[in-house]
């Protein structure tokens, strides 16, 4: 494959069978809707349960003595508020100016083996800062193509994971290993309660050669429940409702955890990770512009790029990310906003030359319990 060839997701042909429009992301041609379309894939997911195949999502395992201390070291949570067994969300940052990497989850197994799932764009540059400081004895093996990895997301996910099998009704951000088929198999699943939706949900890792007979299981067991396949369109509308960052938009190198309001997944105590002492320093004094909301008052719906103003003679700053709410039936974004603005402003946003109304609001845009019940 070169360099300028999309990589595959192991699912590739299921997608194309079923009508899959695709698209490109960090690197890979994945679905961006299917036959019922954006809204209907994210209505399933809100009110019954999708299925998406996130495979493009990076996995990488830290090995060896000291593995979840070198992560520890380097990372900005702290892994010692968690035990084996648990997840966590962390931010890759750099060491000179704070700035964001990228976000990704860690999975704790034990002190010598911890999981990461970085986004897709930046799994290489994650890789290689971890290797590159790792001490004598720690591996970062690149495992980004060896698994796929199958979001089962909604309220009726629990249903569809008992129907094939697998177990269900662990903590969130937690996770099990499980064998199947459950009678027997040996077909080794990492059955994960996390998610980028905001819905109660599952994140199933598994070998990429065996994914296909899972993603057909799940899609049959799930017919009774109203399951459909979902792309990374309703997946983003999904995120967009929950105030969750999106690599690349929201948060880059140019933005700090102190500005995207990620001060919770920053281990302020700890010794050391990367950025340490410039997001000290940035916390302190306080950042001068922070990741905020806005709800349109009228019909506008916002797209990254498109301006923010205070008055339409005093510009603020850019959408980062904009979409229509489904759920909310009205526009939604978010942008990074100078702290001089109060946090309950209107502002303006120039979508197509017309100058349409928001209010800013504090993410999330929907209710968060559900993930947690």
């Amino acid at each position: 494959m070169s360099d300028d060839q999309p990589r595959l997701s192991p699912l590739h042909d299921r997608h194309v069978s079923l009508g899959a429009k695709l698209a490109g992301f960090g690197g890979w041609s994945m679905p961006l809707e299917y036959a019922a379309g954006t809204v209907k894939e994210h209505t399933a997911v809100r009110s019954a349960v999708g299925l998406f195949d996130v495979s493009h999502l990076g996995k990488a395992m830290v090995t060896g003595p000291g593995a979840a201390a070198h992560v520890n070291a380097t990372l900005s949570n702290d892994l010692g508020r968690i035990a084996p067994g648990r997840a966590q969300y962390t931010l890759c940052c750099d060491d000179a100016t704070g700035g964001i990497v990228d976000d990704l989850i860690a999975y704790y197994h034990s002190d010598e083996n911890v999981l990461l799932v970085p986004n897709a764009a930046n799994h290489a540059e994650v890789c290689r800062r971890l290797r590159d400081a790792a001490p004598e004895g720690v591996e970062v093996v690149d495992h980004h193509t060896d698994y796929a990895v199958l979001a089962l997301q909604g309220p009726r996910s629990d249903e569809v994971l008992t129907a094939v099998g697998l177990p269900v009704g662990h903590d969130y951000m937690t996770f099990v290993e499980a064998a199947w088929p459950a009678d027997g198999g040996d077909l080794g699943v990492v059955v994960c309660r996390t998610g980028y939706t905001g819905e109660r949900g599952y994140e199933l890792i598994v070998r990429s050669d065996a994914a296909g007979a899972l993603w057909d299981a799940l899609l049959a067991a799930g017919e009774e429940h109203g399951i459909l396949p979902c792309g990374l369109g309703s997946r983003d509308t999904l995120r967009t409702e929950m105030g969750y960052p999106l690599h690349g938009q929201d948060i880059t190198l140019d933005v700090t955890p102190v500005q995207a309001r990620l001060g919770w997944a920053v281990g302020w105590k700890k010794d050391a990770f990367w950025g340490r002492d410039v997001l000290l320093a940035e916390k302190e004094a306080g950042p001068e512009r922070l990741l905020r909301g806005l709800r349109a008052v009228g019909r506008g719906i916002p797209r990254p790029g498109m301006r923010v103003s205070l008055t339409p003679d005093v510009p603020l700053c850019e959408i980062t990310s904009g979409t229509f709410s489904p759920t909310l039936r009205t526009g939604i974004g978010l942008a990074l906003v100078p702290t001089m603005v109060a946090p309950d402003a209107e502002v303006g946003v120039d979508i197509r030359g017309r100058r349409e109304v928001f209010q800013l609001v504090k993410p999330p845009f929907v209710d968060t319990s559900v993930r947690e019940d």
